[in-house]
Order: structure tokens, then sequence, then C-alpha cells
């Protein structure tokens, strides 16, 4: 569940409430196309904009219709009472894992970050990954902290932040982080521009963007770097580089990706939670050109 490929969808939705069905298409399109996980109400799943009860519903329906593939889902709250209420709904719902970061308004110390992940642990009856995003979170993650974080019970993966594009740099990143974690914890690469360099560099799973609205070319990526075919999963990544131009250009990947959901018809407009507002006239233009330059449109269709 933890390596390969995880594939994370949008949570489509407005102000009126979530976009069902497109939610259940993108699941079982995921499904279809053989990702090895979804990973759902991650970052790309705007998790932190719905309620405790409507994540328990996206819960189900993630699981009623992802035909018997992995689900994991983001349990991230503000207040550690809610991640355990997440954690159940999750649980009842029968997610496979659970991702959680350390979601807070006032900025955590290590020891703080720490107790959470403990107390978190041990209400679990499913395995857990560590989710390492300081971009939204405004947490950073040491190496010693994710070691300690690591020999919790139900600890099985660490998702970190994207590597450097170095790959013998990002390949000592590696080594040093799997020196303190047990040998049954993953390392799983976020960031998609960064997934080549990561599997490449001995990352186990490339947690992704794309793959929720891509997941062939996703897949293509990620079965190279498994098969130590180096070039191609460059290649591959180099392939969709006018998408990762995009993410750079408009602050990262859920503006993008949630443009070409709406572009392609696969959601309704709007599906991103006010204030957040997907791209519009001159940039909803580029995001489109960029689509079908790329000849991926009729994959976001299927």
């Amino acid at each position: 569940m933890f390596t390969g490929l995880s594939a994370f969808p949008l949570t489509p939705m407005n102000e009126q409430g979530i976009q069902e069905n497109a939610f259940i298409r993108s699941v079982e399109h995921l499904a279809g196309a053989g990702v090895d996980s979804i990973g759902v109400l991650g970052s790309t799943g705007s998790y932190a904009y719905l309620s405790c009860k409507e994540r328990a519903r996206i819960a189900r329906l993630s699981v009623e219709n992802a035909g018997g593939v992995p689900v994991i889902l983001g349990i991230g709250a503000l207040r550690t009472r809610d991640v355990l209420a997440n954690a159940e709904s999750a649980q009842q719902a029968g997610a496979s894992g659970v991702l959680l970061a350390p979601v807070s308004y006032q900025n955590l110390t290590d020891d703080e970050v720490f107790d959470l992940y403990a107390t978190v642990c041990h209400s679990l009856s499913v395995p857990l990954c560590v989710y390492d995003n300081p971009g939204t979170t405004h947490f950073t993650f040491s190496d010693e902290l994710h070691g300690r974080i690591a020999h919790l019970p139900q600890v099985r993966s660490i998702k970190i932040p994207p590597v450097v594009s170095d790959i013998d740099v990002a390949r000592e990143r590696i080594v040093q982080l799997r020196m303190l974690i047990p040998s049954d914890v993953t390392i799983g690469i976020s960031g998609d521009p960064a997934a080549a360099t990561g599997l490449n560099a001995g990352c186990d799973a490339w947690y992704s963007v794309i793959g929720g609205l891509y997941p062939q070319a996703a897949l293509a990526l990620t079965r190279a770097a498994q098969t130590g075919d180096v070039q191609q999963a460059e290649a591959l990544s180099v392939a969709l580089e006018p998408i990762w131009a995009l993410y750079r250009e408009y602050g990262g990947s859920l503006r993008v990706a949630a443009t070409i959901a709406e572009v392609t018809g696969k959601v309704s407009q709007p599906c991103l939670p006010q204030p957040l507002k997907t791209l519009q006239g001159n940039d909803r233009k580029r995001v489109a050109q960029v689509v079908e330059q790329l000849g991926l449109a009729s994959e976001v269709k299927s």
C-alpha cells in the first residue's frame, strides 16, 4: 500500500456541498487504471475545508467505489480530538490506512507533534503515513523527529517534501533518513516535479497529485523507476514539464489540477471551496492548451 503510485484525487465541491458523482467517477477511474493506492483527503482533496461529517461521507464513498484498491484517508485537523474522530470514521469506512499531517494555527513544538502521533497511533488498527508538508503546515520535521515517530506502532510510511534535483544529493538525503527509521517504514516522495528524482534516489512510493488525474502517465513513470530504468523515468517527467511549469507559476498543484478537472469536464465549475478559486481568463486558456499539447485530455475524461 505504501509503495508504488498513490494517486490523490480532488474532492470536487461548491458551497452547496460535495460533487459526489464526480468524486465517485474519479475514484473508479483510478481503481480501473491499476494504481497501487488511492490517497483521499490529502491537500489535493481539500481536507482542511471539510467538516468531520463530510469527511466521513467521503471516506465511505472512497472505499465503496475503489474496487478493492487500498484507500489511504487523510485525518489531519487542528485539534487532536478531531483527528481521532476522523481516524475512527476512516476505520469504520474500511480504509486501509490513514495519512496525518501536523495541522496547526499556532506553531507546534517537536514534542507536541510527537505526542500527536503517539496519541493517534495508540488508537489505530490500521497503518499510518506521516505527512511531512511544511508548505501547508508550516512545521518542519527534523530527521531525528521522523526517527522518533517512525518507531511508533502503526507508522508504516513517511511522505517527504520534494528532494533536490541533484540525484546524488537526493540519494544521500534518503540514505540518511533510512538510517533513523525501521526497515518496514517506507519513504514516499511528494511534489510531482521531484517524483522521478525521488524514486530514482530510492523512495518507495510517489504520493501524486497528477496521478489523481492522469494515472496512466503517472504509473508509467513510477513503473520505469521501480524497474531501475532511470533514464525512462526522467524522460517521462521531462515530458510532463509543461504541467510542472504551471505548478511553479500558479503557486502549487491544487489550482492547476482543479482547473484541468474543470476544463476537461471531469467536474462542474466551481470545484474548490471558497475562498479558493480555479484559474480563469488567459490563465485558464493556458492550462487547456497544455492539456491539449500533451495529449492527455482523453485520459482525464475516461
